[in-house]
């Protein structure tokens, strides 16, 4: 079993059959693409006439890669900056668990990172992952770290996510949950064949680790907003409007902090992987 490891800034690949690494080699790395409402207050709606327009932008990372820390810190960026005109980053740093064999475990990390990075993975026929990975409405990726193709991708995905969906959050009865309802719009556009599946995220901002072993031992790792929960609600008739509607009750772990969390909506095509909505906001207190 091998992980493959590119010289080219040290982005490690992982091939789809394996999961321990032992074999290093020099690979080339390839751009392939794949063929949603800002949040202000307890709702947020998509394509209202003043909003900015959506974008996903979600990292595959790991504590344990070199090569990782400037791509988070990109992200971060690109999400306190909002540095593009127009667009509203909805950042998802999701950390893979193939990194955990070298000699640090990333807290943050799961195998549903690792698998949902690899779901990407097979659209392209690519026999490998790696980290730093950016990959920006589920259509288009590229190295984490390259802070102007990402700006460049974000700006010519202002138009990709055109469904309306709202999203609302507020306390549950009980301390430690939290409810939301999620209605979506006439879906715009939608595969026939395909399975619109509409999914519910918590992320943490402010996440950050003294790393004690691995490629980043003795460094102090900040993070963007890191996933913390992704949960599917179910599949949205592309035949009505709405298209979806649902409200779920979720359990919030006691470690995460309530004022850096945020919760996402998106809708995402089970086999093309294109994300056609999103909304994103912050939890009521």
């Amino acid at each position: 079993m091998a992980i493959v490891v590119s010289s080219i800034g040290n982005e490690a690949r992982l091939p789809l059959k394996h999961s321990v690494p032992t074999l290093l080699v020099i690979t080339t790395l390839a751009v392939w693409s794949f063929s949603a409402a800002p949040a202000k207050g307890p709702a947020t709606r998509a394509n209202e006439p003043s909003a900015r327009s959506p974008v996903i932008v979600e990292l595959f990372t790991s504590e344990g890669c070199s090569s990782c820390p400037p791509a988070d810190a990109l992200l971060s960026g690109l999400e306190d900056q909002q540095p593009v005109p127009g667009a509203e980053i909805i950042a998802l740093e999701e950390h893979v668990d193939y990194w955990n064999h070298q000699g640090w475990t990333d807290p943050f990390s799961s195998a549903q990172w690792t698998e949902r990075q690899q779901a990407y993975a097979v659209l392209r026929n690519s026999q490998s992952i790696y980290t730093p990975q950016i990959v920006v409405n589920g259509r288009t990726e590229f190295v984490g770290h390259r802070a102007r193709e990402a700006r460049q991708t974000i700006a010519a995905s202002l138009t990709q996510l055109r469904t309306e969906i709202s999203l609302r959050s507020w306390p549950s009865a009980k301390r430690d949950r939290q409810q939301f309802n999620v209605s979506v719009g006439k879906l715009t556009p939608a595969a026939s064949s395909d399975a619109p599946e509409v999914w519910l995220a918590i992320t943490e901002k402010g996440l950050h680790s003294a790393v004690g072993a691995g490629e980043n031992a003795g460094r102090d790792v900040q993070h963007a907003s890191v996933v913390r929960l992704l949960k599917k609600l179910g599949i949205a008739d592309k035949n009505s409007a709405p298209a979806f509607t649902a409200q779920s009750d979720l359990k919030l772990d006691s470690a995460w902090k309530r004022p850096n969390l945020r919760v996402i909506a998106m809708v995402q095509e089970k086999h093309s992987r294109h994300i056609l909505a999103a909304a994103s906001a912050a939890l009521e207190p």
